[in-house]
């Protein structure tokens, strides 16, 4: 989205030796005390000091790949520190030397602002920086978490209209969690004082190698006000009125919001967040709800701003509970962050990764596993992640226990996220969780303090990830000629009153990604909001799952990506509504009708219908969109049973455009169909290269590229070995092979790469590939 259109983007500038300093955050002007600020670029361009390669901002500081389990000092769990004692260092210390011998190169350790600053001004740090000063004997880096999401007393105290509120305005009383609103000054001020103070702590320690600003973002975290129903956040007076400036700085005048809005306001004040729907309009959700996904970006931004201030040089992450197009949404009343807004804020963003969270029956799926791996990758662009939270020891809920977690588990989800650039990987945890509901799951050893196979096996990776650093840390993934459309406005449909599923965007996804994983076939998954001509030029492909909101610029986008010679998949109602939820005169939308040669007639539902398309078969759900030809050109490709087209194909300029009248990337997660005949048929048409790869199923291909090498990682997910042979041309002739699993060396040829090998069952074979230096 250009910056004249997103209401989000702003260029912050921030002078020097002032008191306070500005900082527009969506439109809004607010003064923070945060010290000497330094100067960022806005939410569309970059906010890290540090290189994209994994190195700091100093240049004579090595390239350095953090592998780190969480530990802050004996066994307690996070946020929860264990108090210092005069045994605390030597204890500590034997902990952290097993750490290191292990494998592992860092530790990530946590600070809480509810036990940091138990009374105002007056700090207690000693855990950090005892383990700080332990770390460094041992020659371990340190990560450090910052909670400030469980909060003294005394802010309440201090700022009693600080508090969350729901719908209802009543205030929710924090119990440590889930502490007060951001929104407040007072409270920012607070909280921004305090990340400054644990700046001033631990940049002066040579352990120290970076910040996690925010872990798993929120509206609102570590508590479910399960006594009010349906709750949303926030609606207390800081926060309407923080959304009331963004108002202003999007609609400018009190005529146009009450034209968007069907409103009869007289003045701003009188201007709040819906509290529920009605059936005249749901623009107000909609601005509502987008609001809040800028909002929590520039909220993080703000905790990034702060630290900077007091410690420009080393790296700022921060991480989600999932990547967002996985499952969440920003109509989710807890939770409405959008990690591509997200990721601009700090210089890594990542996320957390449990696939054995819960009870076995809820265990993710190879495929949920994969999408969950690129969806990380693909939403920061290729710069590298950090992942914040690995899971290293099974899950616990109160009475639910789930399943163990192998070394092979840790082994195959660690090397997944290498191949798809991870620039970190946090295992969570070292010790067992020591109190709470998940008392006695998630840690790497056990809670007695030995060693596990897990924490041997993961050692083994880390020292191995430490070793290959060099290239690694200047690799990237294999660029996808692919690409599948995320719309994070699309589950806003139907506003508050939505009663349909608002995942089926999520699903959708997760269906065409299936599809290009079950043929090794690379692909991407873009936000709409992101869209622009320069970053579709590389797509020989681009597939536009359940589009029906859109806006006029991302279809304008689109349009122009088929005109310059793209090939768009669109399925059934493109453009139904646009981004206040309005309908659209006809479907497709915004002129449409001609890139596709088509015009919706009728819609027909249908819970789940056959498709022919040529000699295959495959089923889609919903909808059966009908059309009218508009352009003799465009022709039918597909048909249902009854032999009513279902899909039309139509050249537009320098392109070709097809539309597909309902959805079949939704029936796929939710009925899958092995090797779905529809990837093999658009990846004909568009002309993608497939790798010259032969493997049984289950073997997953992913490949890195450097201009000093190559890495291919071949992950055999069957639970018997598999004999692959692969070929490839590589761009340089290479001086040096190495399978870094086995530690095989592998006779080098000039150009051509030719394997064949046997993966054994449930592992991975890594091959390193060196080019010759020119």
């Amino acid at each position: 989205m250009s910056p004249s259109k997103c209401p989000g983007y702003c260029e912050r500038v921030v002078t020097k030796q002032l008191s306070s300093f500005c900082v527009v955050v969506i439109g809004v002007t607010i003064f923070v005390s945060i010290g000497t600020p330094v100067r960022i670029r806005g939410l569309q361009g970059t906010l890290s000091p540090s290189q994209s390669d994994g190195t700091k901002s100093k240049g004579h500081e090595p390239a350095f790949f953090p592998i780190a389990v969480w530990y802050s000092g004996g066994k307690a769990r996070a946020p929860m520190l264990e108090t210092v004692t005069p045994d605390s260092a030597g204890l500590w210390k034997k902990d952290l030397s097993k750490i290191k011998q292990l494998g592992f190169n860092t530790v990530r350790t946590w600070v809480e602002w509810n036990i940091a600053e138990s009374q105002e001004g007056k700090y207690h740090l000693e855990n950090l920086d005892l383990l700080l000063r332990l770390a460094n004997e041992v020659d371990l880096k340190v990560i450090v978490q910052v909670y400030v999401d469980s909060a003294p007393e005394w802010v309440g105290n201090k700022y009693p209209d600080g508090r969350y509120a729901a719908q209802d305005g009543q205030a929710i009383p924090s119990q440590a969690a889930p502490g007060y609103c951001f929104d407040h000054r007072g409270v920012r001020k607070a909280v921004l004082d305090f990340f400054q103070e644990v700046a001033r702590h631990a940049a002066a320690s040579p352990a120290f190698y970076g910040w996690d600003l925010w872990s798993e973002p929120a509206a609102l975290n570590w508590a479910r006000i399960g006594y009010k129903s349906e709750p949303m956040f926030c609606y207390c007076p800081s926060s309407q009125e923080r959304f009331r400036q963004w108002l202003k700085q999007k609609y400018q005048t009190l005529d146009r919001l009450n034209e968007a809005w069907h409103r009869t306001f007289t003045n701003w004040s009188q201007v709040e967040p819906p509290r529920y729907g009605t059936i005249l309009t749901y623009t107000d959700f909609m601005d509502w709800r987008i609001y809040y996904g800028y909002k929590l970006a520039e909220d993080l931004a703000m905790r990034n701003q702060a630290v900077k201030a007091i410690d420009p040089d080393h790296v700022t992450t921060s991480h989600a509970p999932n990547p967002s197009p996985l499952v969440r949404t920003l109509a989710d009343p807890y939770d409405p962050t959008d990690d591509f807004l997200m990721k601009n804020s700090v210089d890594f963003f990542g996320t957390s990764f449990y696939p054995k969270l819960l009870a076995a029956e809820h265990n993710w799926t190879l495929e949920r596993r994969v999408l969950a791996m690129d969806l990380t990758s693909n939403i920061t662009g290729g710069r590298g992640f950090y992942v914040g939270e690995l899971q290293a020891g099974y899950g616990v809920h109160g009475t639910i226990v789930g399943s163990p977690v192998t070394g092979n588990d840790l082994e195959m989800w660690t090397w997944g996220m290498v191949s798809r650039g991870a620039r970190a990987i946090n295992y969570y945890a070292f010790y067992p969780m020591n109190a709470g509901y998940e008392s006695g799951g998630y840690g790497i050893i056990s809670l007695d303090g030995t060693l596990t196979e897990r924490s041997r096996r993961a050692g083994q990776t880390a020292r191995r990830i430490e070793e290959s650093s060099d290239l690694l840390l200047q690799s990237h993934p294999e660029r996808a000629e692919a690409a599948i459309v995320f719309s994070p406005l699309t589950p806003l449909a139907g506003g508050y009153d939505e009663e349909g599923t608002r995942t089926a965007m999520h699903e959708s996804v997760a269906g065409y990604h299936r599809m290009f994983f079950e043929r090794n076939l690379p692909v991407d998954v873009l936000s709409s909001r992101e869209l622009t001509e320069d970053n579709l030029q590389q797509y020989k492909l681009v597939i536009v799952p359940y589009p029906l909101m859109m806006t006029e610029e991302e279809a304008s986008t689109l349009k122009d990506y088929v005109a310059a010679g793209g090939h768009l998949f669109v399925e059934a109602r493109a453009g139904w509504v646009d981004e206040r939820g309005h309908a659209e005169s006809k479907v497709p939308v915004f002129g449409w009708d001609g890139l596709l040669g088509v015009r919706e007639t009728q819609l027909i539902p249908q819970k789940e219908f056959a498709v022919r398309w040529g000699t295959a078969q495959f089923n889609a759900m919903t909808f059966q969109e009908q059309f009218e030809v508009e352009d003799h050109n465009a022709h039918p490709l597909a048909f249902t049973t009854e032999r009513t087209p279902i899909a039309y194909a139509n050249k537009y300029k320098k392109g070709s455009a097809i539309v597909f009248g309902g959805f079949a990337g939704q029936e796929n997660y939710k009925h899958a169909a092995k090797m779905h005949p529809l990837c093999g048929i658009l990846a004909h048409w568009a002309g993608l290269d497939e790798p010259r790869l032969r493997a049984p199923n289950l073997l997953e291909l992913r490949q890195m590229y450097s201009p000093n090498g190559r890495w291919l990682f071949f992950f055999n997910h069957a639970d018997k070995p598999a004999p692959i042979v692969f070929t490839r041309s590589l761009e340089k002739p290479a001086s040096h092979i190495r399978e870094i699993m086995t530690g095989k060396e592998i006779a080098t040829t000039e150009t051509n790469l030719n394997l064949n090998v046997d993966v054994p069952a449930q592992s991975v074979r890594i091959y390193r590939i060196d080019f010759l230096k020119e």
